[in-house]
């Protein structure tokens, strides 16, 4: 008896397998566990008890494991459709059907937009002191309705000195003006844009490269501003003075100015009369929240470098400009995602802009030749829709006629060649041909 208790709590030998297994595994085929143990292993893999025990000083201990809840555990009611035929088809019609008709309405109100463009960044070298045709591939139009044969734009230039602050900055000027026919009448409210285009304003330095303490007003000492995200343009190094608003966003300010377009042939051969367009109501009302009147004072602060032509410096004569009521710098800093962009100019609201031939000129400041871009005005009108832009019409129009393409072929395809739903003979491993060795299980 003892020799048999002996017996079965002797380690393991191995059999001719390599297993290690006592006696009583060796005769069963499997081993045997103890009941109570197997019990407590499943207690301790169960979910419950992961939960945070109270450890000896009575406190829960933290743990990281996710709520038993069917949203954490990931156990949330689902339900995936079956695709079939009666399903998918007339669902390729029906998108056809409804895209198409709204593609159709958006290339309608992209069309109704009437507009006018015209590049001008080379009007100052190509033009001469006479009115000379603009080169036809610098021009686009839009008009509807029109009855009268449009005429080419003209342009000529010539330099004058512009006086800014009451007579005590006088800039000598290239001056491009252009003469253009409109041949329909536009009604308000008319828009007036510029264009830019290879213009990167959406370059993480250049959207980074502001104080937006300094340009709600808030007193920015030199100190502060030499810290802050308006590198390279913080401080002034010839006067020590921190940059007013500093960065390179304000720096590159757009500076050609425009002034109100002259209808010069008005109906009954009167005289010439102006279309008054504002720079009031370009920009997004919420803008003069983020820009307040300045606490600094003229002698605290320069002028950004590129300013210098109209703000040669901050004085009693030249005084720091007002942000906050000016919506120019309001539209320029907000930035533009892409390259080519075009930002409101003027406006006007309230008048129609009667056809015929109108003048008007531009003060050519910006340069942006040098660095391979173009820039051009744009008149137009508006729609429900916005201005013209026909991408989206057309992309409605190719996505119906996709889908109901689509939808023919496939309808042809279930017609003429039927599939069984769920035929297993189009799984792929019942293609699957037979393997011709023999697997013996040795190495």
């Amino acid at each position: 008896m003892g020799d048999s208790s002996a017996k079965n709590k002797q380690e393991a030998e191995p059999d001719e397998d390599g297993v290690f297994g006592s006696v009583e595994e060796t005769v069963h085929g499997a081993r045997c566990t103890d009941p109570f143990e197997s019990q407590t292993q499943m207690d301790n893999d169960s979910i419950h008890s992961q939960e945070p025990q109270a450890g000896q000083d009575g406190k829960k201990e933290k743990s990281r494991r996710p709520p038993n809840t069917a949203f954490r555990q990931q156990r949330l009611k689902a339900w995936q459709p079956i695709l079939t035929p009666k399903t998918v088809l007339p669902l390729f019609f029906a998108v056809g059907v409804i895209f198409a008709p709204l593609g159709g309405l958006l290339l309608w109100a992209s069309s109704q937009v009437q507009e006018l463009s015209i590049e001008y960044q080379h009007c100052t070298r190509d033009a001469t002191a006479n009115f000379t045709n603009v080169p036809s591939d610098l021009v686009s139009s839009h008009f509807k309705n029109s009855t009268t044969p449009s005429q080419v734009p003209q342009w000529r230039t010539y330099n004058d000195t512009v006086s800014y602050h009451n007579g005590t900055v006088n800039v000598e000027t290239a001056i491009c003006q252009l003469r253009f026919w409109i041949p329909d009448d536009l009604a308000p409210p008319v828009l007036f844009y510029y264009q830019l285009t290879n213009f990167y304003q959406n370059h993480r330095r250049y959207v980074k490269s502001l104080d937006a303490d300094q340009l709600k007003g808030n007193f920015r000492d030199n100190d502060t501003i030499d810290g802050s995200d308006c590198d390279p343009l913080r401080i002034d190094g010839n006067t020590g003075k921190a940059y007013y608003p500093c960065g390179l966003i304000a720096n590159s300010m757009f500076n050609d100015s425009f002034v109100t377009p002259r209808l010069l042939n008005q109906r009954g051969d009167a005289d010439p009369v102006d279309y008054n367009m504002t720079n009031k109501g370009i920009a997004w009302s919420s803008d003069g929240d983020l820009y307040k009147n300045t606490a600094y004072t003229a002698d605290q602060v320069s002028p950004p470098p590129n300013w210098r032509l109209m703000y040669p410096e901050y004085n009693e004569s030249i005084p720091i400009p007002n942000i906050h009521d000016w919506e120019e710098f309001h539209v320029w800093m907000r930035t533009a995602g892409l390259p080519s962009f075009s930002k409101l100019a003027l406006r006007n609201d309230t008048a129609t802009m009667r056809s015929g031939q109108y003048e008007m000129e531009i003060r050519d400041y910006f340069p942006v030749t040098i660095y391979g871009g173009t820039k051009s005005i744009l008149l137009s009108t508006r729609t429900i829709m916005g201005g013209r832009n026909p991408f989206l019409g057309i992309a409605y129009i190719v996505v119906a006629g996709v889908c109901i393409v689509l939808g023919a072929l496939f309808t042809a395809t279930h017609l003429i060649r039927p599939r069984k739903l769920g035929d297993h003979t189009y799984l792929s491993w019942n293609n699957d041909q037979p393997s011709t060795g023999t697997t013996t299980g040795r190495a």
